[in-house]
């Protein structure tokens, strides 16, 4: 968990906690991802479960046994203005992350909102600036950046095991789900795929070129292919679809020495460390091409639930006075990506530079 600098501590002030050292949590969205947020926060002893909102009245009514003193309420307003909630947990559509935020950055709340952070670059920015104004952590819920396989890999990675690194290739496809507010394909699953590449590479690529087509509903696609250029001269490809007979989760990564692969749907050996690589030998006059097959092994991961991780630390980040390790400046990188993305997918896969 990174620690403030002094510069930082004059943009995040400690925030107001009450004496008893509990977060008085509210969550705006309690559709799909809702429930998993809940659940988590609920287990968290500095946590405090004040609030629920969802527009849906049929999926407030059966929590009010499992909380019975906690507000329920179909309106978000009623939560932005209830000065005794400290944060808002946002896990509503993209369309709406920018307004509820802003709206409770302003209110003087923490915030914590599901991935991607904003629908475009300006709104992120606002957000980013908005939190540092009124002195409020603004975490976004890049998951995967808390899952120990991807820390695993990350580590490897530092301890410069692999060598230098050449490229990423990331599959992460599926057979659904088409989201109903339009947004394609890259929009819904490609912050995943994102945020760990950002991480692992520590660095924002300088170009961005993406392909796709929309097959199933027009003006929406559903199946892209990502290219990224980083200033490093690591290249990555990422590809995604709603169209697929199966499902993959699966990232490659190679570098002069050892290549690794992490594959998020296996159950006991995610990651594999495989001790192969080419190399040229210009000594051989025959073939030229020497090739390495070493051992393929698999290194113990830690076995916790990245949710659990990721809400836990907002909590501490709050309690302690620290800056999250997917802050909305991480959120900002990934909206960037992302829109230029988009946008080169609208002008026939033509590179954008960042």
């Amino acid at each position: 968990m990174p620690v403030l600098t002094t510069s930082q501590k004059s943009r995040y002030k400690a925030p107001k906690v009450r004496s008893s050292g509990t977060v008085r949590i509210g969550l705006v969205g309690y559709g799909y991802w809702g429930p998993n947020l809940v659940r988590n926060f609920h287990e968290i002893p500095t946590a405090e479960i004040t609030a629920l909102c969802d527009l849906r009245e049929d999926r407030l009514k059966p929590l009010a046994r499992k909380f019975p003193s906690a507000k329920l309420t179909t309106h978000h307003e009623e939560l932005i203005r209830d000065k005794s909630i400290d944060a808002l947990i946002i896990a509503t559509p993209i369309s709406t992350h920018y307004e509820i935020a802003r709206q409770a950055l302003t209110a003087g709340k923490h915030v914590m909102i599901e991935k991607p952070l904003a629908q475009n670059v300006r709104q992120a920015m606002i957000l980013t600036q908005l939190a540092r104004r009124h002195n409020r952590i603004l975490m976004v819920g890049h998951t995967f950046e808390y899952n120990p396989a991807v820390l695993k890999v990350a580590e490897i990675l530092k301890a410069g095991e692999v060598g230098k690194l050449f490229y990423i290739d990331s599959v992460r496809v599926n057979l659904g789900l088409h989201q109903s507010d339009g947004l394609n394909v890259i929009w819904d699953l490609a912050p995943h795929d994102l945020s760990i590449i950002l991480h692992w590479v520590g660095e924002v690529p300088k170009k961005v070129s993406a392909s796709g087509r929309a097959f199933v509903r027009s003006g929406v696609e559903d199946v892209a292919f990502l290219h990224l250029e980083f200033p490093g001269g690591v290249l990555a490809h990422i590809h995604l679809s709603w169209l697929a007979p199966t499902k993959i989760r699966r990232m490659t990564v190679v570098g002069d020495k050892k290549m690794v692969v992490y594959d998020d749907l296996e159950s006991a050996e995610k990651i594999k460390v495989a001790d192969r690589g080419v190399h040229w030998d210009p000594a051989n006059p025959q073939l030229k091409v020497g090739y390495r097959m070493g051992d393929i092994v698999s290194p113990r991961v830690e076995v916790k639930e990245p949710l659990s991780e990721e809400c836990n630390h907002f909590i501490q980040c709050i309690l302690q006075n620290t800056r999250p390790l997917t802050d909305g400046e991480k959120g900002l990188q990934v909206v960037r990506v992302l829109e230029a993305a988009d946008r080169s997918l609208k002008r026939g896969g033509i590179p954008i530079s960042l």
